[in-house]
């Protein structure tokens, strides 16, 4: 059975456009982008290049952008390569940071550092108040994702960055469920350090860059070479790179018609989803158009995601990274939503390719779904 596929803030798709830019640097330019002849050059180039198409998407210079392998890399270099350089002080994030930030940031705090979370509202909104509370302290570190994995929810980074930077401390947001779904402008969020990744937008995994302020000074985590500026040292994917260009491009060239179908379609899902009961988490907060995360009282997340998997859609018990951890979403908790509740959450979040059509045929087989495990705990009763 062929499912449909709504767990696009999992990954994405390799776009085909993507794996033709890629294909050659697969097979005939497969030079070492270090290399000094012919074949290396050819491959310095498409770094380049690519190189160029990220920044391009993110209002930033190439020079700012430095390839590493996805977003947990990312976010790791710039937590672990800022405590290198500072001195210890207070490291403040967001409660609701996906666990590659979350789980640096706790290290961080078993090496001197102070770890300060900062709260958000019920809706899933960075809370600016607790920010100034928390930044009376001396702050080395804060970082805040531009929008949230589980819910959607977009933040206020430009006015935490603001703050940031008035305290002297470094600004840095994970931006990777944002990109190519919402406009992402580096420089007029005013942070210090951003983190991107290729696999959300139809890029390849393996792939994903830190822009940053040229002025900061990080240690690396990977010593050799001296490859991406000398903060990531290692032989370049060179396809990977040239994928994540290649699908940096193609998001700029579809981002508003995307997002202006997909805000209609999750419209459509989520007054379905309304008539059968569900809470809908963040959907009065301003969300990136593809995502909706959601709960059914009495159900839990994992049961539904199963028996919806039986019925060929694929959707996620809230985040794919932390589906091993059987505990509550650590977002919905930050929300002030009880663990009854927490547990019982399913995020849909769409692609290029889904229709309303899918989406009419998915509530069906949802209800049918939800009508059967109802009654099951009814009779239980």
């Amino acid at each position: 059975m062929e499912h449909v596929y709504f767990d696009h803030n999992a990954t994405t798709p390799l776009d085909d456009q993507v794996f033709e830019a890629m294909l050659p640097y697969l097979r005939g330019r497969y030079g070492n982008a270090s290399s000094r002849h012919e074949l290396g050059t050819v491959a310095r180039r498409a770094v380049d290049a690519a190189r160029a198409q990220v920044a391009a998407l993110v209002n930033a210079q190439p020079s700012q952008v430095i390839f590493v392998s996805g977003g947990t890399e990312a976010n790791n270099l710039f937590i672990k390569g800022a405590a290198g350089y500072l001195k210890p002080a207070q490291i403040a994030v967001s409660a609701i940071e996906h666990p590659c930030v979350a789980k640096p940031a706790q290290e961080l705090a078993r090496q001197g550092w102070k770890l300060r979370k900062l709260a958000v509202s019920r809706g899933g909104e960075i809370d600016l108040a607790d920010v100034d509370a928390a930044l009376r302290e001396p702050t080395g570190v804060v970082s805040v994702m531009l929008a949230n994995n589980e819910t959607g929810v977009i933040q206020d980074v430009a006015s935490v960055a603001a703050r940031a930077r008035a305290a002297k401390a470094w600004m840095h947001t994970d931006a990777v469920q944002a990109l190519g779904k919402m406009p992402v402008d580096f420089a007029a969020l005013g942070v210090h350090a951003m983190t991107v990744s290729a696999h959300k937008i139809y890029g390849p995994k393996g792939a994903g860059a830190l822009v940053i302020d040229k002025r900061l000074q990080l240690r690396p985590l990977i010593h050799g070479g001296g490859h991406e500026q000398g903060l990531r040292s290692g032989t370049e994917n060179v396809p990977a790179i040239v994928g994540f260009g290649a699908a940096c491009e193609l998001a700029a060239g579809r981002l508003e018609a995307l997002a202006g179908r997909q805000q209609a379609v999750r419209a459509r899902l989520e007054q379905g989803l309304r008539d059968m009961g569900a809470v809908i988490f963040g959907e009065d907060a301003p969300r990136i158009p593809n995502t909706s995360y959601f709960a059914f009282k009495g159900i839990m997340g994992e049961t539904l995601v199963i028996e919806l998997d039986k019925a060929g859609y694929a959707v996620a018990p809230g985040a794919a990274c932390s589906s091993a951890n059987p505990e509550p979403s650590a977002t919905l908790s930050a929300m002030g939503v009880s663990a009854e509740l927490a547990v019982g959450a399913v995020r849909f979040s769409l692609g290029a390719g889904n229709a309303m059509p899918k989406v009419d045929e998915f509530l069906k087989a949802l209800k049918a779904v939800v009508t059967r495990l109802r009654s099951l705990t009814a009779m239980a009763v």
